[in-house]
């Protein structure tokens, strides 16, 4: 009962009648932005991929208002959709302080998952410094939440909720894999009678432990000092493993200098002693972005993403 309770370029596409574009409007219960807080624009960076190989794709959801901020996702939707739909979420990286939702690494494996099916949505969250962790993961769990709350709009299905993301995605990911209601990271953005659970959960490079990270990150994100190291650890998912845990994919390359592949390691341990089903790859000759170092990857990149699809198959297609 523990978790019960609990890029750019513009896609020259028409969405399917479906599908039609919806104003990113949330619903009536969702909270306001303040006209004090202007929000703020980005100019996304653009796509290595074909647009039209990201399908028909509904942008900029206002899905949560949290600190006068209109936080928004990407809807990339199937060709067709029989019925209430799988869902896989795509957090990205960029240590917890930039990017956003139109990152390559997700973007890249965007095309083979729509092809079997799955609606696909890509979220951005707040940046630290201005924003300290836990606010990163608040946000992302009110992305899930907004989605159960809408399934019927976007015709999803809310018990086959699934999420990938890489770096301090795969961080944030595997935090929603392990935390419940009880953990404190629902935050206030609305929604709050959903649940922010997820049945499945892809963590590429992510670091599941964030104890002896660079002390410069550890202040700036997590506003750790000397003395309060303990932030660390209440912020790390190996601290919140137990056996109720969605099923776990953790890619990580063996050379990444960034996160040390051993935390990867650890985290598999951490679940597989509990009972949690898990998968650990390590991809040989590959660094923290998955770029080849001194040989051939291994898996390639193409083939780290049939992974993702696969497993994504194997738990949310029961």
């Amino acid at each position: 009962m523990r978790k019960l309770t609990s890029l750019v370029l513009i896609a020259l596409v028409t969405l399917l009648p479906a599908c039609s574009v919806v104003a990113a409007l949330a619903p009536a219960s969702a909270p306001t932005p303040s006209p004090s807080h202007p929000l703020p624009t980005r100019t996304p960076p653009v796509s290595p991929l074909d647009p039209a190989k990201l399908g028909a794709v509904e942008r900029n959801i206002t899905y949560c208002v949290s600190g006068g901020i209109a936080l928004t996702l990407d809807m990339h939707y199937p060709k067709t959709m029989s019925g209430p739909t799988p869902i896989l979420v795509y957090v990205h990286g960029g240590s917890w302080s930039g990017g956003d939702k139109n990152d390559w690494h997700g973007m890249m494996d965007v095309p083979e998952l729509i092809s079997r099916g799955y609606l696909v949505a890509s979220v951005d969250y707040r940046h630290a410094p201005e924003w300290k962790f836990p606010t990163q993961i608040e946000d992302v769990k009110c992305a899930i939440r907004f989605l159960r709350a809408n399934a019927a709009r976007f015709n999803l299905d809310p018990n086959k909720i699934g999420a990938w993301g890489h770096s301090a995605g795969g961080h944030l990911v595997s935090m929603l894999g392990v935390t419940d209601v009880g953990a404190g990271f629902e935050g206030e953005g609305g929604y709050l009678n959903q649940s922010s659970r997820v049945q499945a959960a892809v963590d590429l490079c992510g670091r599941a432990d964030l104890i002896g990270m660079p002390e410069d990150k550890a202040a700036s994100v997590f506003g750790v000092t000397g003395n309060s190291v303990h932030l660390l650890q209440h912020s790390s998912p190996v601290t919140f493993v137990t056996k109720d845990d969605p099923p776990f994919l953790i890619l990580h390359g063996e050379k990444d200098d960034v996160v040390p592949p051993a935390v990867s390691q650890e985290f598999y341990d951490k679940l597989r002693a509990a009972g949690v089903p898990a998968k650990l790859v390590m991809v040989k000759n590959a660094d923290h972005n998955f770029g080849p170092v001194d040989g051939v990857m291994n898996p390639s990149r193409a083939e780290i993403t049939k992974m993702i699809a696969d497993f994504s198959d194997e738990y949310l297609r029961k």
